[in-house]
């Protein structure tokens, strides 16, 4: 029988920290099929400037950190709540379908079939984990996160906790290139534990960069490593990630402008490739009937070589940095209950930086 464990979306559950949801169950002859999901409020106030997207995550873009900004800012919306569906043949073979309301509309988030070691479809990056991660409310979490922290096509295979995939390269940004995708991304990760108190990650991706007028063209190669921890110390957890990049910060998760910062920029014809770093630290422990949080994430880019060269690093952002403090509670069966406190700052290269603050709540109801 296969169990939904809903709060997977916001990694809760990976870490041990949330509460089980059954589907909805349906058995037609060999196959067992289950209907999954949750209805979810996210409301936030936020204290200096709106910086609210989607689902409303804090948005680093939205940050103007002008002097006379509007402070002040309540907004809510449901956009997160998801329904899916999932099946498996008694032989083994699986399939899920999933989606959520984010933007407003349907959005597919995993369509893919499994069957033995091997998986085929849209579902989470292969690059990509919840061991190091913290738990935050902020559907878009912390900056410095492991891996891309996105789903994405792929074929994969998985022996243990050993992991292969070609995947549909997350897409590259190029200063003053015209990008062309030419290959796929390649990646191996591998999840294993020390001991029953300590778990931990190592990943790798390599890609190519392309750069295509049809009379100009040039590749450059860009790569990148991350690693996580989850160590159980008792009566909190520590949870840390460590990410490098170099010509491949759109796997950088929240670097640049945002979301991912510039892979590399032409110079003199050639794609010279831009390198960034990351990581986040947390804490977790149970209080009371809940699990309390406390995360510290940041990403950073390395511009000098870009802003000599072309005497100017574009839309990027130096470093973004976010704190979230958050205390989720259970009070009954399949309802979450939240409230966080979050920081954003952007350092803005040659000086200066702007920041704002907020505060969210939450509430899910999961079947």
């Amino acid at each position: 029988m296969i169990k939904s464990k809903v709060c997977l979306a916001l990694g809760v559950s990976v870490l041990g920290l949330s509460q089980a949801a059954q589907a909805f169950e349906v058995n037609a002859g060999d196959v067992t099929a289950n209907v999954y999901g949750y209805a979810q409020l996210n409301a936030v106030y936020d204290i200096n400037e709106d910086i609210g997207g989607n689902t409303q995550g804090g948005d680093f873009t939205a940050i103007t950190g002008g002097n006379n900004v509007r402070e002040g800012h309540f907004d809510a919306d449901a956009q997160q709540s998801r329904i899916g569906i999932s099946a498996q043949h008694k032989d083994g073979a699986k399939v899920v379908v999933e989606g959520d309301f984010r933007g407003g509309t349907f959005r597919l988030r995993h369509a893919y079939g499994s069957y033995d070691k091997w998986t085929i479809g849209r579902t989470w990056s292969n690059y990509n984990s919840w061991t190091g991660w913290t738990p935050t409310l902020d559907f878009d979490s912390t900056a410095g996160s492991p891996g891309v922290q996105d789903r994405t096509e792929q074929v994969r295979y998985t022996d243990g906790g050993l992991s292969f995939s070609i995947e549909k390269n997350y897409g590259s940004s190029l200063n003053g290139g015209q990008s062309k995708n030419s290959l796929p991304a390649f990646t191996a990760r591998y999840e294993g534990s020390a001991s029953d108190d300590v778990s931990f990650v190592v990943a790798g991706l390599a890609r190519q960069l392309s750069h295509d007028t049809g009379v100009q063209d040039d590749t450059a190669m860009g790569v990148g490593a991350f690693t996580g921890v989850n160590v159980n110390l008792g009566a909190v957890t520590l949870h840390g990630v460590v990410n490098y990049s170099n010509g491949a910060n759109s796997y950088l998760y929240r670097s640049g402008a945002g979301w991912g910062g510039t892979d590399a920029y032409l110079h003199n014809g050639e794609l010279e490739t831009v390198s960034g770093w990351g990581g986040s630290v947390g804490l977790s422990t149970k209080i009371g009937e809940g699990d309390f949080n406390i995360v510290y994430g940041t990403a950073k880019m390395d511009l000098d070589d870009m802003n000599r060269d072309l005497g100017s690093v574009g839309s990027n952002n130096e470093a973004n940095t976010n704190m979230f403090v958050n205390y989720m509670w259970y009070p009954v069966d399949n309802v979450m209950m939240g409230v966080e406190l979050a920081h954003f700052e952007s350092d803005l290269y040659g000086g200066g930086d702007k920041d704002a603050t907020r505060v969210m709540y939450s509430a899910q109801y999961s079947f």
